[in-house]
């Protein structure tokens, strides 16, 4: 750290704000905001931190602050300066689908209008709705049944709309602001769930124009009926009020972030909103965050309520936005953003599974990998792990990535042998060791890059046997986990360090399929070898088994639950005798009960 970065970090006022974090460039790489910026940006520098965080930590030169009032303007700020600088570290809202809504236009003489903009210009804004057509279906059945002004500039005589009772005609008729806004507060309470009264009103209008003989006027209203019911009442999921309220839930999985928002208004579901994108700091700070930035241009629109996960912070932002912002426990409004955290973490799986299956980016991504590293492309990738329980029974494993497609035929599997106690980077040289020699000493073909799953240690190890031990130079390459055991950032070099590497990228997806998989396959061999011993040590403590017997018990019983439930006679076709059954029987049910 720079002898001026800590003048400023001592100076740092225990007042609330925002902070621009910068590079050597003196670009803005980061913001964010502080109840006391003195406590949250001292925080960077002190202390360890996972892989991301330690990534930015290490491109900081420089920062300025901002010093506001109170926690809701540092919010406020937060999200201006965001959108200005566009930060490479920071969770950005980038998904720009916008929703059509229905505006009752702040005129003199207002009229009907659909619109994708929220502005803030004291007009009443209704919605979102799920598309352009659902909209306008609706927009026309108020056009019927509220006679609002409908052209856009006022013409200079009646049309048609006037001659069907659609319009008061105000461009040759006075029309009172009293009767605009008796218009406007009927569709305002129409479009808020008062159309079951609007029903009824009408349903009342038919039957007395039909006991009138007005049979022209009664279909009229009957038609108007319908269309009320096909417009207004075609939703999916429903609730028992009339609320609008916005449902948000979120997954996270490989350093990606899924966002779902359910749209229900007046307390029906009609529409989702799916996003998602790599995240850099902690799960609720950038769920948040971008929460936040949602709804910042959008306060005209703002359900009656918002439900968000139980781990987030509901307060603050009620607070700023002035609804109602709840974090349910129980009940139906849990339910409905479990639901919605549900297809968020379905949504991802998708994401994963389909960008796994595209050939053509996978084998990009292998090329892009190479060059990102300054290597020949890594057609051959072998990537280790190790695995042991607080020192028992280490294993390790060995996979094999080839053009980026695991190659299961080539994994193989490890039982360390010279090392003691849980140290991981004896394991590690013992590994490569074993490996590399056996290929030197075959001529096998060595593969064009080596991952390792860990951080500098394991790379510095496996680096100094494959170099002065074997004189080998192979590429080595550590995958560095957060404090959640997720793949945080690219080791590469001597001295290893971190890879600039995009996490939204195909590479480092590639990166994260091999130390997923290679994690797999080293946990299920250590669960395997845990398993077999234990079961090896209860046959081993009867007299009699020795270890021919114990391989002919297995091999025909398979498990030590069949032995167990077995009979006296059971044990006769292997050749062992009615007291040595009784003892193997005897002394497995004793250790079951």
């Amino acid at each position: 750290m720079n002898s001026s970065l800590k003048d400023k970090l001592a100076v740092l006022p225990d007042k609330p704000g925002c902070y621009l974090m910068k590079n050597a460039s003196g670009e803005i790489i980061y913001v964010g905001k502080a109840k006391v910026l003195k406590n949250r940006v001292r925080s960077y520098f002190t202390g360890s931190h996972n892989g991301k965080t330690q990534l930015l930590v290490s491109e900081i030169v420089d920062f300025e602050y901002i010093v506001v009032s109170s926690a809701i303007e540092a919010l406020i700020l937060e999200c201006n300066l965001i959108k200005e600088h566009d930060p490479r570290y920071n969770v950005m809202l980038r998904d720009d689908k916008t929703y059509p809504y229905i505006k009752i236009t702040n005129e003199a003489q207002p009229r009907l209008e659909i619109t994708r903009k929220v502005l803030k210009d004291k007009a009443k804004y209704f919605g979102p709705y799920p598309n352009a057509g659902d909209a306008s279906e609706v927009k026309k059945l108020l056009d019927r049944l509220y006679p609002l002004r409908k052209c856009r500039n006022m013409p200079k005589q009646v049309c048609l709309y006037y001659h069907l009772g659609q319009c008061l005609a105000p461009c040759v008729y006075e029309v009172s602001a009293e009767e605009n806004q008796r218009l406007v507060d009927e569709i305002s309470r129409f479009l808020d769930g008062g159309h079951e009264e609007m029903k009824q009103t009408l349903t009342e209008k038919m039957l007395q124009a039909a006991e009138n003989m007005e049979f022209e006027r009664a279909k009229e209203y009957r038609d108007q009926i319908k269309s009320i019911e096909a417009v207004m009442e075609k939703q999916k999921i429903t609730f028992n009020d009339t609320v609008d309220r916005d449902i948000i839930g979120f997954a996270v999985e490989k350093g990606w972030m899924c966002i779902q928002l359910f749209y229900m208004r007046k307390g029906k579901m009609i529409e989702r909103q799916t996003t998602s994108f790599p995240y850099y700091g902690s799960e609720i700070e950038d769920f948040m965050s971008y929460v936040s930035q949602f709804y910042y241009d959008k306060q005209n629109a703002l359900p009656k309520e918002i439900l968000l996960p139980q781990e987030s912070e509901p307060e603050l932002l009620s607070e700023w936005l002035g609804i109602k912002v709840h974090a349910p426990k129980r009940g139906k409004k849990h339910e409905l953003v479990m639901m919605a955290s549900e297809n968020a973490r379905i949504a991802l799986q998708e994401k994963f599974a389909l960008m796994s299956k595209d050939d053509a980016r996978t084998v990009q991504a292998v090329h892009n990998l190479g060059h990102i590293l300054g290597i020949p492309v890594p057609h051959r990738i072998e990537a280790f792990d190790n695995s042991n329980i607080q020192g028992t029974e280490p294993v390790s494993a060995m996979i094999v990535f080839t053009d980026g497609r695991p190659d299961k035929k080539e994994y193989r599997k490890f039982k360390i042998k010279t090392v003691e106690g849980p140290d991981d980077y004896g394991s590690m040289r013992e590994v490569v060791r074993r490996r590399y020699s056996r290929l030197l000493k075959e001529n096998q073909p060595m593969p064009d890059l080596i991952v390792i799953d860990g951080g500098k240690g394991q790379i510095s190890a496996a680096m100094d046997v494959l170099e002065n031990e074997l004189g080998l130079y192979i590429p080595v390459c550590g995958l560095a986990k957060d404090e959640k055991h997720r793949t945080a950032q690219l080791m590469y070099g001597d001295p290893p360090e971190p890879v600039n590497l995009r996490r939204d990228s195909y590479e480092f997806y590639l990166l994260q399929r091999i130390q997923d998989e290679v994690h797999r396959f080293v946990i299920t061999f250590h669960r395997q070898s845990r398993t077999k011993t234990m079961l090896s040590s209860q046959l081993d403590e009867i007299p009699g088994i020795g270890e021919k017997r114990r391989k002919l018990l297995f091999s025909h019983f398979g498990s030590l639950k069949k032995m167990r439930e077995a009979t006296v006679e059971d044990f006769r076709q292997l050749g062992i005798g009615d007291k040595l059954a009784k003892e193997i029987i005897g002394h497995l049910r004793k250790l079951d009960t």
